[in-house]
């Protein structure tokens, strides 16, 4: 087996072409661009399969280095953190507390179905926790985190399960939001909201013109809220709280944006409000390009029957949960389509997935504030630490 590393410059490249081919492909699409698919999947998809060739073929294994993706998801968490105003937080607390005790309850729910599975199959029932909230909420981070106790325990192969589950678990989420907001709007006859000041992106439907101090200023007030919440990051840090470092990100933005308004009595320029949803288009889309080009999708052929089974009953649950239970809590409203489309995201692939699931939806319908306060806060924040208290009570009562 041959093994090329392709260093973070040309994979960087890579990834723009990826995001055209994406871009260009909802824009030829109809079916694409009504069920709200998100442009990056496209082209991620595309490389991700035509690196599998590769490995099937020629029996070469292609890795990126994709360093800078970690930073992009910065920038655009920094992005809706700037775009946030007090009014807007201190109206999405009911629904914020909602949305996590949601969560907490759905936690609960995929880690029996994980472990129900894995019984199934005759596999040690702690292994569906890796194919439960460690890998698919848990995220990358938290399955190679857990994969050292699962070692001391005994348990083989529970890091391959719990990467291929996040695999899997990342697809899904990434086609499934669209199609749920989309049917919501429609099923429901929700009145979508039309505004085109979109918390992150450009509207499909609106011509904006940028000048060259608009971009400037938005790219000056994301770096400002980086540096801040890096030194944030190193504060929260000390006190033996570990969250990830986008939560940091998002409350500097928040400061920052609000503190212009507040305290200094300013708005940002409209202009710059324009430059700061671009950019952090692109960044977005750029970092799920790259996170998706970097699936080894040959990762999911062992244990391929306990995988098909455990993640079509997962996906089951997150769509019947979604559309049953999330939709009606949130609202019944155009804010609760769009807070279902990132639902997926947060139960089944990342906290980008999610933004990108709601981001797509609302550059077809229009702006959806509420939403993009009240997911990226449970996602980064209150959601992780449910799930490691909910993993460890798992753990501990089948160990």
């Amino acid at each position: 087996m041959e093994i090329i590393t392709i260093k973070g410059f040309v994979s960087f490249t890579i990834a723009i072409v990826l995001l055209f081919i994406g871009k260009y492909a909802t824009l030829k699409s109809p079916l694409l661009c009504k069920y709200s698919i998100p442009e990056p999947v496209i082209g991620g998809f595309v490389c991700a399969a035509v690196v599998a060739l590769f490995y099937y073929l020629f029996r070469i294994e292609i890795n990126f280095d994709l360093e800078v993706r970690d930073v992009l998801l910065l920038y655009f968490f920094a992005g809706i953190g700037l775009n946030a105003d007090f009014k807007t937080l201190i109206a999405g607390g009911k629904p914020l507390l909602l949305l996590t005790l949601l969560a907490v309850i759905y936690i609960v729910l995929q880690n029996i179905i994980g472990i129900s599975v894995a019984s199934a199959f005759g596999l040690e029932p702690l292994i569906g926790m890796m194919s439960g909230s460690i890998s698919l909420i848990g995220g990358v981070g938290t399955t190679m985190a857990w994969a050292p106790a699962y070692a001391e325990m005994g348990i083989e192969g529970a890091a391959e399960i719990g990467i291929a589950s996040n695999t899997i678990g990342l697809i899904l989420a990434c086609l499934m939001g669209g199609p749920i907001a989309n049917h919501l709007i429609k099923r429901h006859k929700l009145t979508p909201s039309n505004e085109q000041h979109l918390d992150i992106g450009i509207s499909h439907h609106d011509h904006v013109k940028l000048d060259y101090f608009g971009v400037l200023l938005a790219w000056l007030l994301l770096n400002i809220s980086l540096i801040l919440g890096y030194l944030l990051d190193m504060l929260i840090a000390e006190t033996g709280l570990q969250l990830p470092m986008f939560v940091s990100c998002l409350i500097a933005g928040i400061f920052i944006g609000n503190f212009n308004s507040l305290i200094l009595k300013k708005k940002i320029d409209d202009n710059a409000q324009q430059g700061l949803g671009l950019i952090s288009d692109v960044c977005l889309g750029m970092f799920l390009t790259m996170a998706l080009m970097a699936l080894q999708l040959w990762q999911l052929q062992s244990a391929i029957a306990y995988l098909s089974s455990v993640m079509f009953l997962q996906a089951l649950l997150s769509i019947s949960f979604t559309l049953f239970i999330v939709y009606r809590f949130m609202g019944r409203d155009y804010e609760a389509a769009v807070i279902s489309s990132g639902f997926g995201g947060i139960t089944l692939g990342s906290t980008a997935t999610a933004i990108v699931n709601m981001t797509a939806v609302t550059q077809q319908y229009g702006a959806a504030h509420r939403a993009f306060i009240i997911v990226p806060l449970v996602c980064g924040f209150f959601i992780d630490l449910a799930n490691a208290l909910i993993i460890n009570w798992f753990v501990a009562f089948h160990g």
